[in-house]
């Protein structure tokens, strides 16, 4: 089920892009699930990355459309962001913040449908998997969004969760080979990254779900351009 947030201050307009949305959806026989907000500071509101398209109005009274993808990429490198405006100039800043597309007011439906069409590709190309892990308590399924990233110490794997860590026995290349369809990248020799959580990259260290790792010279430009493909995603 594709999960959609649709945050925009006028109602009129909030309403017209949840029936574009659920007219899209309809036609390729596909559910989804569409949350509403008035604002960026509702939105912002102990947010979780849960959503994978966000249509997100600019121009907003009390937190305005820029300030929140800024604040939203500090926790969330991976969902998808549309913005709607009437001002065609953001576009610049918009890209820095790793905005897909622009919606311009007034915005037809043939128009929404080739962009929304663009953001579905860009989700489906980030889909996740699923991972059994063998611990000493037992068995533990992840979804592989739910990792953040994977270290090696003394022979044993620490898988690095939103549910906590998980410590089992294995190899590194084995974790590697299992994870590669899911954009989860070597910085050094003992980490694997999921890149959807990066969210900063310094000279030698990177930014995982909070958590600052080591980038190696041997691993820096295979590890970069591995971000640079997963943040221009599939058009």
């Amino acid at each position: 089920m594709l999960n959609v947030a649709i945050v925009e201050d006028e109602a009129g307009f909030q309403n017209q892009m949840q029936e574009y949305v659920e007219r899209f959806m309809e036609k390729r026989g596909e559910n989804v699930q569409i949350t509403r907000f008035s604002d960026g500071q509702e939105l912002l509101r102990e947010y979780r990355p849960v959503f994978d398209v966000i249509l997100l109005d600019i121009e907003m009274p009390q937190v305005n459309g820029m300030d929140a993808a800024e604040e939203i990429r500090r926790h969330d490198a991976d969902v998808v962001i549309v913005f709607i405006t009437n001002m065609a100039h953001y576009a610049i800043r918009g890209y820095s913040v790793g905005a897909l597309d622009f919606l311009l007011k007034p915005v037809d439906y043939q128009t929404f449908e080739l962009k929304f069409q663009r953001a579905l590709n860009r989700v489906h190309s980030r889909e996740s998997g699923q991972v059994l892990l063998s611990t000493a308590d037992g068995m533990v399924r992840l979804d592989t969004r739910q990792i953040y990233y994977v270290e090696v110490q003394n022979r044993m794997l620490h898988y690095h969760t939103d549910q906590g860590e998980y410590v089992l026995r294995g190899t590194m290349q084995r974790a590697e080979q299992e994870l590669a369809a899911y954009h989860f990248t070597r910085c050094n020799y003992w980490y694997l990254v999921n890149l959807r959580y990066v969210t900063e990259i310094r000279k030698d260290t990177v930014m995982v779900a909070g958590h600052e790792l080591q980038v190696s010279r041997r691993n820096r430009s295979a590890f970069l351009t591995s971000l640079a493909e997963y943040v221009g995603g599939s058009t």
